[in-house]
């Protein structure tokens, strides 16, 4: 089943065809890999399906419900959709715990805090917090966590809204391989849990490991989609992806 698809999707920055009619699906139970060369879209797709820019034409559909043209990245929520950032944005100032509460409440500051005294989601927190190893740090500010425990709490953060479509900017980049394996048991729980996981990454041997279909993307257009063992061996995408 399609969980969320664009038709004829576009994106211009003055000159640059960022998104250029890009039609993509993305199914429950998958994990769909977006690759290419930098500047070929990909993030700029990810910061459309999630309003963090506006698209200039196409649609946005979840299952056959079009998405209004310039929702707000604050309302993505409502439609079953969360992401994850190439650079890490959490409260610095505010502990691990209650950054996880901020999302599991009303998703305001005096709601996290309000939750922090009280158990209503803490047996939440706490499963989501001991799955990526981050629990024995939960009264600590989330500024104060490592590069690699930060990026493990906005995953966090991620997966305790229990969406329906999951969207990760290169959430591998910087990680130990501890990490990485953690990231990896997250994404293929959410495919199994009926998720349509889509995964923004560098790392060919990822991409082989984790999905299950994967798209190719080059100067904002599509240019590959299949198998990921099938696709990253087409001598095109070989070509655009390493310049060869």
């Amino acid at each position: 089943m399609t969980l969320l698809r664009t038709k004829r999707l576009t994106k211009h920055f003055g000159g640059v065809h960022a998104l250029d009619g890009v039609d993509l699906s993305f199914e429950a139970g998958a994990v769909t890999a977006l690759v290419g060369p930098n500047g070929s879209g990909k993030s700029t797709l990810i910061n459309v399906l999630t309003g963090f820019v506006p698209m200039d034409g196409g649609h946005v559909l979840i299952g056959d419900s079009v998405v209004p043209d310039g929702v707000r990245s604050s309302d993505v929520s409502a439609y079953g959709i969360t992401r994850t950032f190439q650079s890490v944005r959490l409260i610095g100032q505010m502990s691990v715990l209650d950054n996880i509460l901020l999302v599991l409440t009303e998703r305001t500051v005096w709601g996290a805090l309000f939750e922090r005294h009280g158990a209503f989601h803490l047996d939440s927190a706490q499963k989501t917090l001991t799955e990526v190893g981050l629990w024995e740090k939960r009264h600590e500010l989330a500024e104060n966590l490592s590069f690699g425990q930060r990026k493990l709490l906005e995953i966090a953060r991620a997966i305790s809204m229990n969406a329906s479509v999951y969207l990760f900017d290169e959430p591998f980049a910087g990680l130990f391989p501890e990490m990485r394996t953690v990231v990896s048991r997250i994404l293929r729980r959410l495919r199994d849990q009926g998720a349509a996981v889509v995964l923004v990454e560098h790392d060919m041997e990822l991409i082989r490991d984790l999905a299950d279909h994967c798209y190719v993307l080059d100067s904002g257009k599509v240019i590959a989609s299949g198998k990921p063992a099938d696709v990253l061996r087409e001598p095109h995408v070989v070509e655009a992806y390493l310049g060869k």
